[in-house]
């Protein structure tokens, strides 16, 4: 499974040096990561109202080539499960060439902060990665 999501680089991403900012590429991953989960029916929303919880342990990104304001990227998103953990993988594109990658890895939890397994409709649909 893997999700596609599609985004104008705004002025306010860039610094004065006409890049974006290193912060702002964990943000698209959450863009990424979101559109994922909605496409397979399970939103953040819907997961949380039903006390299962995605915190981020886990950050990593790859800076290929500069980003800069006006560019257009396409975020292509996977998902995997591991246990009591998701990880997502994912991978910035400008004109169809990388220029970040990277990943988060979340843990699974309930509404008392206790590590539990995905739903089976989530691990499911990421079986494969």
């Amino acid at each position: 499974m893997r999700a596609e999501t599609e985004i104008l680089v705004r002025y306010a991403e860039v610094d004065r040096m006409d890049f974006v900012h290193s912060s702002r590429y964990l943000e698209w991953f959450e863009i990424g990561r979101t559109e994922l989960l909605r496409a397979i029916g399970l939103p953040y929303r819907e997961l949380e109202d039903e006390g299962v919880f995605l915190p981020v342990v886990e950050a990593h990104v790859e800076y290929i080539k500069p980003v800069r304001y006006d560019d257009r990227l396409r975020i292509v998103t996977r998902g995997s499960v591991e246990g009591a953990r998701l990880r997502m993988e994912y991978e910035v594109l400008r004109d169809g060439e990388l220029v970040a990658k990277g990943y988060t890895v979340h843990a699974c939890l309930n509404r008392e902060r206790r590590p539990i397994r995905p739903p089976k409709e989530l691990r499911e649909a990421l079986k494969g990665g």
